[in-house]
């Protein structure tokens, strides 16, 4: 391992991968579950989703630690899951199924491919300029700690229903503090901060293990539940079933075609392409620049590796029925443990197929006791902002927005394509636009047709 991984070089040892790779594994193994519920509501069994995801988060994690020698971890994307089984409900007047949707997911995956092998994908992550990749850091730190802030129930939504239909209120409010979930949630805040400022090796880690025996206790000694989410005994039955691959190629098919015509269902691929190609691109530079990877010019050793893997992870999760599977910003928790190669990655990928038929043990973990973990990878990644030169209109405006727009939409994309769009036009409006490089006004471009789907697809 020594000598596969370069762990010496990389100032690791076997230890601290292997912590490093548990902790990765416990912020993201909600998914394992969470997956298969989100897809349920498309028609996807969930017992064969549950596998499907395993399956696809072991398999092409391990890929990327073999292949890249990063300690990236991938899984079924939560923002893509959602707009798959949108997909589906909002076209259901056409009949269109999950397998079809599977399909879009397929030919997004095998496009986004070609894009890497050709060139393209990297030519794209050099031409962004240095202050939007700094953004993009601090924009998915500021996304990793606002979810990391909801899972505790710190915040919450403050949206309400009126009377007449409507909806008044605000976005976000201040969390109810008034039940067991949010003192798990405060100790562990507490007792991984105190570990931090203690220097502890594997505060992260330590951190969630303490929170969760605190959780069980507290839920033995008060008989009641000491999570806002259910239990893995509490799950429903069929997705603790013994194995089953019924997903996986199950009537993959590419009817959106028939169903929607091939103008909106190429646009519905194009949308689900960039989502999924600029999700990654934003994860990559952000934990990049995290551990030290990224030089002053922005660029990245072995680029190329982990963005063919992640673009084969889309392309394999939609043929196994599990959505497209991309790099997970989670795997920020595992680097600020010290994670520094794949070994962590193969660490996330064995726990995830070992979850194939331990899927139970993977749900004793509460939210709550992950949240802390996140909330302090967020202030960790935000601390880039000093490199940010917020003095010149042009270039502070652009990563001001990269940075709110991703926690404000939930979308790593939605903030990369503010940034992008008001950038371009903020050197045109400045008199620099040679500053620009014709590859950065085509993605913008591009991007402003990804923010103009909606109206696009009304018209067709």
């Amino acid at each position: 391992m020594e000598e596969f991984f370069r762990l010496r070089e990389k100032g690791t040892d076997v230890r601290t991968e292997l912590m490093a790779g548990l902790t990765t594994f416990m912020v993201m193994a909600y998914i394992i579950f969470v997956n298969p519920s989100i897809l349920s509501a498309a028609g996807v069994p969930q017992g064969p989703a549950l596998v499907a995801t395993c399956v696809v988060a072991g398999l092409m994690t391990i890929l990327m630690g073999l292949w890249t020698n990063y300690p990236y971890a991938l899984a079924p994307g939560m923002g893509i899951n959602s707009a798959l089984v949108a997909l589906v409900l909002t076209h259901a007047e056409v009949g269109l199924t999950w397998q079809e949707a599977m399909g879009v997911i397929f030919l997004e995956g095998l496009l986004i491919t070609v894009l890497v092998l050709t060139g393209l994908r990297e030519a794209i992550m050099d031409a962004i300029p240095m202050s939007l990749k700094h953004a993009i850091s601090v924009g998915i730190g500021l996304f990793i700690l606002f979810i990391g802030l909801s899972n505790a129930g710190f915040v919450r939504s403050g949206v309400f229903v009126l009377p007449d239909g409507s909806l008044a209120g605000p976005l976000t409010a201040l969390g109810r503090y008034n039940s067991l979930p949010i003192l798990v949630s405060a100790f562990g805040l507490v007792f991984t901060l105190f570990l931090m400022a203690r220097r502890v090796k594997g505060s992260l880690l330590w951190g969630i293990l303490g929170t969760t025996a605190f959780a069980m206790i507290l839920h033995y000694a008060t008989g009641k539940p000491t999570s806002v989410v259910p239990t893995a005994a509490e799950l429903p039955k069929q997705i603790l079933l013994p194995p089953s691959f019924a997903t996986f190629g199950a009537g993959l098919n590419f009817g959106v075609f028939a169903k929607l015509g091939a103008v909106a269902a190429a646009l519905t691929i194009f949308s689900f392409m960039l989502s999924d190609f600029f999700d990654t691109m934003g994860t990559v530079i952000g934990i990049g620049a995290q551990a030290g990877w990224v030089d002053e010019k922005g660029r990245m050793p072995r680029l190329r590796e982990v963005l063919v893997v992640d673009s084969l992870a889309a392309l394999v999760g939609g043929l196994a029925g599990a959505s497209s599977a991309t790099t997970y910003i989670e795997s920020a928790a595992g680097v600020e443990e010290g994670g520094r190669s794949g070994l962590t990655s193969i660490v996330v990928g064995v726990l995830f197929l070992l979850c194939i038929f331990l899927a139970p043990l993977a749900g004793v973990v509460p939210q709550e006791a992950t949240a802390a973990a996140l909330i302090i990878v967020g202030y960790l990644m935000s601390q880039q902002i000093r490199q940010i030169p917020f003095h010149t209109v042009d270039e502070g405006v652009p990563a001001l927005f990269t940075m709110l727009m991703m926690p404000f939409s939930w979308s790593i994309t939605n903030g990369i394509a503010w940034g992008f769009v008001s950038y371009v036009l903020l050197k045109l409006f400045t008199g620099k636009a040679r500053q620009v490089s014709g590859l950065l006004w085509a993605v913008a471009a591009a991007f402003l047709l990804y923010l103009a789907l909606p109206a696009l697809e009304a018209v067709l």
